[in-house]
């Protein structure tokens, strides 16, 4: 195959390219000052990744009847941040729930002001490679905190990253443990 284009609007296009390229970088980078003013974090949420992992639980967790802190909630997370679900259908076949926080939020608020949920970090492994966090964080749901036996378990694959001041999550899915998938053992301890 022959290309018509001449060698110099080739590289016309090469550097048009890289202009245009580290702009769209630095929109993007933009978001995140912009989600913290009007999301602004505590800064004791952010501050770790032990940190944000627990106040990732906490927020989610109350009684019945609490309205979650839903502000909170949006600290935690990237503008650009998904939650998503993977269940399981009665046929057997799997689907992906996947929600920007606000979808989350709509989905859940309602239920939560019927019933209690309390979900507990049970084990974790974590990955790290420089901002770059992958945590696997096994956890128990409850809907009282007396409960002896938890509801539901599963497993919160939780993505985060480092900017310079603070953690961020950039990606929350999640999956329940179901008698066709219990929880290996190597989640159940943390390493």
């Amino acid at each position: 195959m022959r290309c018509s284009m001449s060698a110099g609007a080739m590289l016309a296009i090469v550097l048009v390219a890289g202009v245009v390229a580290p702009v769209q970088v630095q929109a993007q980078e933009a978001k995140p000052a912009a989600a913290a003013a009007q999301y602004p974090a505590k800064p004791a949420d952010v501050a770790s990744v032990d940190a944000i992992i627990a106040a990732l639980y906490d927020v989610i967790s109350g009684p019945a009847g609490k309205q979650r802190d839903w502000a909170r909630l949006h600290s935690l997370f990237s503008p650009e941040a998904r939650m998503s679900a993977i269940n399981q259908r009665k046929d057997g076949s799997v689907s992906l729930t996947a929600m920007k926080v606000d979808d989350y939020i709509a989905r859940t608020n309602k239920p939560f002001m019927e019933m209690g949920f309390f979900e507990t970090e049970l084990a974790r492994s974590t990955e790290t490679y420089g901002q770059l966090v992958h945590v696997f964080s096994t956890y128990e749901a409850r809907r009282a905190k007396e409960d002896v036996k938890p509801m539901m378990r599963g497993i919160n694959s939780i993505q985060l990253y480092h900017d310079g001041s603070r953690w961020w999550v950039t990606s929350l899915i999640w999956r329940a443990e179901d008698p066709s998938l219990p929880l290996p053992e190597r989640y159940l301890k943390s390493r």
